[in-house]
């Protein structure tokens, strides 16, 4: 039986349970069966960063407030962090990586960053 190529369909010689002819069919085959799922992530990824610049920029120091229009107008979405984390006084704190937000109300927000890891 002849076996040929996943990716170019060429004719394959070699061990039998081979299945490109070449590294570079193996390695285009593999990136296109995975591209959906990269470009989804890059996308979420560049979304992630974009909001964390935001917040350092904003947040030169460990505490900064700034207003729900100004986090708009650079860019920032709401709908994309990494974590939460709730304080024992039904406080919510969206965290972008080491950075986080919290709405204080009358559309202001809370900027902290997070002390060192332990």
């Amino acid at each position: 039986m002849e076996r040929k190529c996943l990716e170019c369909d060429r004719k394959i010689s070699g061990r039998i349970d081979k299945k490109f002819c070449t590294d570079q069919c193996r390695n285009t085959y593999n990136n296109k069966e995975k591209s959906s799922d990269t470009s989804y992530m890059r996308s979420v990824n560049g979304i992630l960063r974009k909001n964390r610049k935001i917040l350092m920029k904003l947040n030169p120091e460990e505490k900064a407030k700034t207003t729900k229009e100004k986090l708009l107008n650079l860019g920032f979405n709401f709908n994309f962090y990494t974590n939460t984390y709730t304080t024992k006084d039904n406080r919510v704190y969206y965290y972008v990586y080491d950075y986080a937000f919290q709405e204080t109300g009358e559309d202001w927000y809370l900027i902290v960053k997070k002390k060192e890891w332990d």
